[in-house]
């Protein structure tokens, strides 16, 4: 089995239509002609891919270098690893202390500060409720749970149980973490950062479908980046050109079951224990780093199109909502998005 770090709100299922994003467009050559490196793999439960526009010669052991980054973060924040550090704060008794790594300690501020944005509709302790609902790490068959087995599972989860002192933690309450909205795009920036401090600065960095971008293309423009339709033969909807930010996609349409003709969604709305019923098909999500986008894509998603973008308004956030009408989607953006926008298909 691979490791895999898919969490409560973005299931393994669900990598496909992260992929939606991580179409490269124009990777030709220029007239300066610069080494193209492209650099593939698999980790954190998924495939990467690094493509580098590199005027000076990269390190020989870039490929490893890149590997070892996203391994880091793998053997931290993984729940399917018995020694990870989130393994060990799920284990950890009530009360006791956990010393952490600084990037753990980033991805739990990150997450703090969206869950407390958002009053609660982002936490990363809903896995009971995940587990519950029959979308957990363990498949069950397709049950809708009772009143009191949500009230009880719901007694479990809140992160403002966890309490945090620097690089020390502890839980007031048996909750346990899962970090994945986050995790997988804060590996982007690992890889990202890396780059930059091998003055490699015009790069494209994908995991999973989360993806950074900095400087430009091989063509010396913009990376230009599909958003594709949510749909079983994805199809793409939308072309957006973006340098120097991270993006990701969030979306509900491939992991769900039905019940008595209701459709009863994966993402789960931690404020209400049940899944969310609106009709918020994907966001995309473009920020100065792809944590905070892979985050807020996540966020967003549980909120809803009318809620989502009037936060993302407030915030000044850059998103692109696709949601169902019928048997068609709506495309809405907010303000700040507007730049990323060049052409459609």
């Amino acid at each position: 089995m691979i490791d895999s770090l898919t969490g409560p709100l973005k299931r393994a299922s669900f990598l496909l239509s992260a992929v939606a994003i991580a179409s490269l467009l124009a990777l030709t050559g220029c007239d300066s002609k610069p080494e193209i490196i492209k650099i593939s793999g698999t980790k954190m439960g998924t495939t990467y891919h690094v493509t580098v526009v590199a005027d000076q010669p990269a390190p020989d052991d870039l490929a490893e270098r890149i590997d070892a980054a996203l391994s880091e973060i793998d053997q931290s924040m993984s729940t399917y690893k018995a020694d990870s550090e989130i393994t060990r704060f799920n284990d950890l008794a009530v009360d006791q202390l956990l010393a952490i790594s600084p990037e753990f300690s980033d991805v739990l501020t990150l997450s703090q500060t969206i869950w407390q944005q958002t009053d609660g509709a982002f936490d990363p302790t809903v896995g009971p409720l995940v587990d519950l609902w029959g979308f957990g790490a363990v498949p069950t068959e397709d049950v809708v749970p009772s009143d009191s087995q949500i009230a009880d599972a719901m007694t479990s989860i809140g992160l403002q149980y966890l309490h945090q002192d620097g690089q020390m933690i502890s839980k007031l309450k048996p909750i346990r973490l899962d970090l994945s909205a986050v995790a997988k795009g804060y590996g982007v920036d690992q890889v990202a950062n890396l780059l930059e401090m091998l003055a490699l600065p015009d790069y494209l960095v994908e995991v999973g479908g989360e993806m950074r971008v900095s400087g430009t293309n091989p063509k010396g423009q913009p990376w230009k980046v599909a958003v594709e339709l949510p749909a079983l033969m994805p199809q793409v909807q939308r072309v957006i050109a973006a340098h120097n930010a991270g993006i990701a996609t969030s979306g509900d349409y491939r992991n769900y079951f039905e019940q008595d003709g209701v459709r009863y969604s994966h993402t789960i709305d931690p404020r209400t224990g049940r899944p969310i019923t609106h009709g918020l098909a994907s966001v995309t999500v473009v920020a100065e780093t792809c944590a905070e986008a892979d985050g807020w894509a996540t966020a967003l998603m549980v909120l809803g199109e009318e809620q989502g973008m009037l936060l993302a308004d407030q915030q000044g956030l850059a998103v692109y909502m696709l949601v169902k009408e019928g048997d068609d989607f709506k495309a809405v953006n907010s303000e700040a998005f507007a730049p990323y926008l060049v052409e459609k298909p």
